[in-house]
């Protein structure tokens, strides 16, 4: 899922370098613009809590399904003012839905990745904000794998980044093929993350 307005940004480009990395492993790649999609913010209803299901019909719908049905779910986002755009934040307040009514999540440790990009060329400049979204999307019952940084994307853009794509594509296929998650995927994998 791609949280940017511009379809063949950074971000973009990115994202689907992962999932091609994946489908050279056999896995169905799938991608989605939260830009183009009719996602409507949360109106705190609670009605998900009890049924499970959010009673907005949108394109969320198709999300949860698709969440719900995939190994993996790559989400993409450029920082905006500090953090992710307002339409990945759309897709993160509705995820709300996967909580049940004592806060533990409908979802089994659903594999994540999380890709940033960033004008900025120091590439902790958001690090507290980078690992409070994992923390959360952990919370929501995602395994978060990897967080991706590209940083100082105003001075070069991703597409004049070979080894970035390529350990992007890399990143891809191992998720693709590995048993493991969380800590063991990290300490296994470490060196070929792409965090550039």
């Amino acid at each position: 899922m791609v949280g940017s307005p511009n379809i063949n940004g950074n971000t973009a480009k990115l994202v689907n370098a992962i999932l091609d990395g994946a489908a050279e492993n056999g896995a169905e790649k799938v991608i989605y613009n939260l830009a183009s999609l009719n996602i409507k913010g949360c109106d705190a209803c609670f009605r998900c809590k009890e049924s499970g299901c959010c009673a907005i019909d949108d394109d969320m719908q198709e999300l949860y399904h698709e969440i719900q049905a995939a190994d993996t779910i790559v989400i993409g986002s450029p920082v905006y003012m500090w953090q992710m755009t307002a339409q990945t934040k759309l897709l993160i307040d509705r995820l709300t839905a996967f909580l049940k009514p004592d806060f533990s999540s409908r979802l089994d440790n659903k594999k994540l990745i999380l890709v940033f990009s960033q004008g900025s060329s120091d590439r902790d400049a958001f690090k507290p904000y980078f690992e409070y979204t994992a923390g959360l999307l952990y919370y929501l019952g995602f395994d978060v794998l990897e967080t991706v940084i590209a940083a100082g994307t105003d001075n070069l853009e991703v597409s004049f980044r070979p080894r970035l794509l390529e350990k992007a594509r890399e990143l891809g296929k191992l998720v693709s093929a590995s048993p493991f998650s969380g800590p063991e995927f990290r300490k296994s994998e470490s060196s070929l993350i792409p965090l550039l």
